[in-house]
């Protein structure tokens, strides 16, 4: 299947129901596995039966179409019924209504989805296309597999850029000095991401210039840390041309309200000019990550199963990936042709080495996500407050 980038204005469209939410852990020096966290005790399915007539799927927009969810249903029976939302927050509240089988979760909700007991472990040995064309760096990670169990299966990945326009910026930057320091030549010019997650970008600066203050995984902040972390912000908001959504982002930069600023891949090449240009600094950056997750108590699981394994073949996640604007899952859709080729080479699909400088959102807990025990850490709730501090 090889499906074409949507236009720029329809791909923009479709990234602004996405963005509230992308999220997960995994950059740096991050090591899931040796992290326990309590989660309720959940049995994974141990075989399949006979497919229900349905599947109901909480999605972003792109991720469940009929040009490929039309066959879907041709291929088992299971009609596709489809829940676009905005945001990780809407995609939790309708997952814990009980209505809907599948989720395609970013890491801020993924975790919440796990520790609330709301998504199941899922056996992938019930998922053939779950394999070893799985890009390595989508597998066991912090935000989808908790404990030895899998609770996601991937879908796609991204980094959070740094996107300037050179005709302004005329010195390539590689530093996120050029958005956070207070002596920025481009104060009043710059672009932030709008939501508590980009607390996070703040904890990834300061982990490389205020090393004291001990962070090790900006996902993991003290009251200390996040004191400072928000500190940084309030400064930055004095330089703050737009806090921007995804549906905003390229009007931005094109507009010219902004010339250096957080983005994405796919909104700076709906840019259409090539005068943007984009850097993976040199301190790392925030990312997404989205997959597939099951609900506790999915009335259809066998139809889920089925989604899961015929969306994770190279063709149909490959279509997904280039629909929506991000590296595959399946890492073999890269080599199905040229067009595929360029679309992964783009996006970094299988370069590992840039995405272990990324480190993708996963919701504070309380629980410190970097493994330690004699304080406990931040939560979203104490994020969101903080956010509200320094937007207000």
């Amino acid at each position: 299947m090889n499906k074409k980038l949507l236009a720029p204005a329809a791909l923009v469209a479709a990234v602004g129901l996405a963005l509230a939410g992308c999220s997960s852990t995994s950059g740096g020096d991050a090591t899931p596995g040796e992290i326990s966290i309590d989660v309720p005790e959940i049995p994974a399915m141990d075989k399949l039966g006979s497919t229900e007539k349905e599947v109901n799927i909480v999605a972003w927009s792109g991720f469940v179409e009929p040009a490929w969810a039309d066959q879907f249903t041709a291929d088992t029976g299971c009609v596709v019924n489809r829940k676009v939302a905005a945001t990780s927050d809407e995609m939790v509240q309708l997952m814990r209504t009980g209505e809907y089988d599948l989720v395609s979760a970013s890491g801020d909700a993924s975790l919440r989805l796990i520790v609330d007991g709301n998504v199941q472990p899922l056996n992938t040995e019930l998922i053939p296309n779950f394999g070893d064309d799985i890009v390595e760096g989508m597998k066991g990670q912090l935000y989808d597999t908790l404990n030895g169990n899998v609770y996601g299966i991937p879908i796609g990945r991204g980094a959070n850029i740094l996107e300037y326009n050179s005709e302004v910026v005329t010195e390539a930057p590689d530093s996120w000095d050029v958005v956070w320091e207070k002596d920025s030549p481009y104060a009043g010019k710059i672009a932030a991401y709008d939501s508590p997650i980009y607390i996070a970008d703040a904890a990834i600066y300061l982990m490389e210039h205020q090393p004291d203050l001990g962070i090790t995984n900006p996902y993991a902040l003290d009251d200390e840390q996040l004191a400072a972390a928000t500190d940084l912000l309030k400064q930055q908001n004095a330089m703050v041309s737009e806090y921007w959504s995804p549906a905003t982002n390229v009007t931005s930069f094109t507009g010219g309200n902004s010339v250096v600023g957080t983005s994405w891949e796919v909104l700076r090449k709906a840019t259409q000019d090539d005068k943007f240009k984009s850097v993976l600094p040199q301190e790392g950056a925030t990312g997404w990550s989205d997959a597939w997750m099951l609900a506790t108590e999915a009335k259809n699981p066998n139809c889920a199963y089925a989604w899961m394994d015929y969306t994770s073949a190279p063709e149909v996640n490959g279509a997904i990936a280039m629909n929506f604007g991000m590296g595959p899952a399946n890492g073999a859709f890269c080599e199905l042709n040229d067009e595929a080729k360029a679309h992964c080479d783009y996006f970094n699909a299988t370069d590992e080495d840039y995405y272990k400088q990324v480190w993708f959102w996963t919701t504070p807990i309380d629980q410190c996500l970097d493994g330690r025990t004699d304080v406990q850490c931040t939560n979203y709730q104490d994020w969101t407050n903080a956010w509200a501090t320094v937007k207000g």
